[in-house]
C-alpha cells in the first residue's frame, strides 16, 4: 500500500514510519518547508521519500496523486507549554486550520487517497468522573474537548473526498521515548513519586506500540470507520498508576502532590491534563475484533521502560 503521513517525524509518526515501512509499505512523508529530519533515530527513514506542503499555498506535488491511504498525525504538543491565549491559538491553528487546508489540497487532487486515518484524543470527553464512556458518548465542554470536536469535524469532512475517515482518539501515550510518561517518571526516580491530586481521577492509556498495531489494524479494516477509542481495555485510577510506575521503578509511591500545586505551576492546562477523568473504553476496536498486544498496565510500564531508546 502507498501511504502519506503528515506528523511523521513525532513521537507516533516516526514509531508509525518505522513498522510500515518494515512492513514494506511504500511510506511517503508529508513536509512542511524546514521540517528536521538529522534527530530521528533510524538513518534509513531520514531517505524515504517526501512530499512538501505548504498550508498557505496549499500545493502537493504529484507524488501525492499515487497513494492509497493518509495518516494525518500532525499537531503542535498539547502538554509543550502552558495555555496562554496565544499557545491556545497554535494549538486550534496547527489542528483545526491546518486539517482544514490539507483536506482543501488533497480536494485538487485527480485521484485523492481512499482512507483517511486521522489523531484526535480521548480529550474530547472533557472532565467526567467515573462515567464510562464510548465512543456514542457526547463532547466535552472545556477547551481541550472543544478543540477535539472541532478538529475531528475537519478530519471528518475527508468522507467527501470518498475515503473511508478512521479517526483515532489516543489516550495517554505510554512511551519511553517522549511524552508523558518519562515526565511522570522522574519524580519516582527521584524517589518523590505519588498520586496526583486525589488520586480518583481515571486514566485511560495506551502504549506507543498499541497505537502502531492500531493504526496497522485501521488500515486493513474496511468495516471501521468514524470515531474509535484508541486506549487500553483496562482504565485505571490515578493512585492505582502510581503504584504500578512505583513498583516498576523499585521507588515509593508515598508522596502526593496536591491540585493546589499544579494548578499554581501549570494553570488550566492541571485541571484538564493531569486532573481530569476520562473512563474511556475501546468499544469499537473490541467489537471488531482487535486484540490488544498489552493490555494490563504494570506489564505494559515494564515492557516500555526496558526498552531501549
Amino acid at each position: 500500500m502507498k501511504i502519506l503521513i503528515s506528523g511523521s517525524t513525532g513521537l507516533v509518526g516516526s514509531a508509525v514510519v518505522d513498522s510500515l515501512s518494515h512492513q514494506g509499505h511504500e511510506v511517503t512523508r508529508l513536509l512542511r518547508p524546514g521540517t528536521e529530519l538529522r534527530k530521528l533515530h533510524n538513518p534509513r527513514s531520514r531517505e524515504l521519500p517526501q512530499v512538501l506542503w505548504n498550508p498557505q499555498s496549499g500545493l502537493l506535488n504529484s507524488r501525492a496523486e499515487e497513494v492509497d491511504a493518509f495518516i494525518h498525525l500532525a499537531g503542535a504538543s498539547i502538554a509543550g507549554h502552558r495555555w496562554t491565549a496565544a499557545w491556545k491559538r497554535e494549538l486550534r491553528d496547527s489542528r483545526v486550520a491546518a486539517t482544514h487546508h490539507l483536506i482543501a489540497s488533497l480536494r485538487q487532487l485527480h485521484r485523492p487517497p481512499q482512507i483517511f486515518i486521522a489523531a484526535s484524543a480521548i480529550g474530547f470527553y472533557g472532565n467526567r468522573g467515573d462515567e464510562e464512556l464510548t465512543e456514542s458518548s457526547p463532547a466535552g465542554t472545556d477547551f481541550l474537548a472543544q478543540l477535539a470536536a472541532d478538529w475531528e469535524t475537519e478530519s471528518a469532512r475527508a468522507a467527501e473526498l470518498g475515503a473511508r475517515v478512521v479517526i483515532l482518539r489516543f489516550g495517554v501515550i505510554l512511551a519511553k521515548q517522549g511524552g508523558a510518561l518519562p515526565r511522570m517518571a522522574l519524580p519516582f526516580r527521584l524517589g518523590v513519586g505519588g498520586k496526583i491530586g486525589s488520586g480518583r481521577q481515571w486514566i485511560s492509556w495506551i502504549t506507543r506500540e498499541e497505537i502502531v498495531g492500531i493504526i496497522r489494524f485501521a488500515l486493513e479494516t474496511n468495516l471501521l470507520s468514524g470515531p474509535a477509542n484508541a486506549v487500553s481495555p483496562n482504565p485505571v485510577q490515578n493512585a492505582e498508576f502510581a503504584a504500578a510506575l512505583g513498583r516498576v521503578l523499585r521507588r515509593p509511591a508515598i508522596f502526593p502532590t496536591p491540585s493546589f500545586a499544579l494548578r499554581l505551576a501549570l494553570g488550566e492546562l492541571a485541571d484538564s491534563l493531569l486532573l481530569a477523568s476520562q473512563r474511556v473504553y475501546p468499544t469499537k476496536l473490541q467489537r471488531l475484533g482487535y486484540r490488544f498486544l498489552c493490555p494490563d498496565l504494570e506489564p505494559a510500564l515494564a515492557a516500555v521502560l526496558k526498552r531501549s531508546g
